[in-house]
């Protein structure tokens, strides 16, 4: 199907391409097209893919690897297990910073009207609704788990994102971020949730059931790693920067882990029906609260203001 651009979200992992840190070009070329966090319009699609014309859409990051495995055979691409996959703006696919993109309609998912240009939230939110549905699915380890307190480390877009989330399921969620002021933590508090920040001592009484690790700093996740309640789940969605390390007591770590039936795991990426559980979120948030995540939007002839980070920022679009 043919799409056409509206808005493009920028990250930190475009910027890790741009500074030649990371990413792939296709095969046999040497520039990649950026923008995976997309959001489209439809101009024209098949008569069986079920959308139409005018439909707003956002397009799908990883594709399976031809093999496939095990996992891209049944849809789960986002656990692929021999590296394989591709994504379009990362990894040896373009991606839809461009006027106009082709997308094969399975890899499209379908935004509500009412959302608008907010659909380019899409993308990080179903990163987010991932590490919330693959936590659901180890607390149900226990018959008896039923989380009340949540802790998000990070006020980026994805901790904003997976606060949200927390909160709609009605959690006590806690937020700890390094900002003292600014959008950051009255985005968290206009949630009805609480904000902290300073040392990162301040989590060690919170004792949550749930905690989300969205920085990817290794001080901070080295702290959170022993910090839930018994029987609590950590799950780590911020990625780390290698060459920092760290002296960790790992019997102590060992000990508490084992003895309190903790468990922690690592999420990235997403599949189809993360997209779709993102989207439902989105849609059942307050459209007010999702806009004041999008802190700046930049035109696209001017879309190197887009990649210099400005104190206050949260999420910075490119519009088309």
């Amino acid at each position: 199907m043919l799409v056409r651009t509206r808005t493009i979200g920028v990250c930190g992992t475009d910027i890790e391409i741009i500074d030649g840190r990371y990413g792939w070009p296709p095969p046999g070329r040497d520039r990649l097209v950026l923008g995976h966090e997309s959001l489209g319009e439809v101009i024209d699609a098949p008569a069986d893919s079920g959308l139409r014309a005018g439909d707003l859409v956002a397009a799908i990051v990883r594709r399976p690897d031809p093999v496939p495995c095990r996992f891209c055979a049944a849809g789960e691409w986002d656990m692929c297990a021999n590296g394989r996959y591709t994504e379009r703006g990362i990894k040896e696919r373009d991606g839809y910073a461009s006027d106009r993109f082709r997308i094969e309609p399975g890899f499209a998912v379908k935004v509500d009207a009412a959302l608008g240009d907010l659909g380019v939230l899409l993308e990080p939110a179903s990163v987010v609704a991932k590490a919330w549905d693959h936590t659901e699915k180890i607390g149900r380890r226990s018959r008896s788990w039923a989380p009340k307190r949540a802790l998000i480390t990070g006020a980026g877009p994805i901790g904003l994102l997976a606060a949200l989330i927390g909160a709609q399921q009605g959690l006590d969620v806690h937020v700890y971020d390094h900002a003292t002021s600014g959008a950051k933590p009255r985005l968290v508090r206009d949630l009805g949730a609480t904000y902290h920040n300073g040392d990162v001592t301040v989590l060690d009484t919170l004792a949550p059931d749930v905690i989300v690790e969205c920085t990817g700093a290794p001080q901070v996740i080295a702290r959170v790693l022993t910090r839930s309640a018994a029987s609590g789940i950590t799950c780590l969605a911020g990625v780390s920067s290698g060459g920092y390390k760290i002296d960790i007591d790992l019997g102590s770590l060992n000990r508490e882990l084992v003895l309190e039936n903790d468990a922690i795991f690592g999420s990235v990426n997403a599949n189809r029906a993360h997209y779709e559980l993102g989207a439902r979120a989105l849609a059942r948030a307050d459209q007010d609260w999702l806009s004041r995540l999008i802190s700046r939007r930049v035109p696209i002839d001017r879309w190197q203001d887009a990649l210099h980070r400005e104190p206050d920022d949260v999420k910075v679009v490119i519009t088309f």
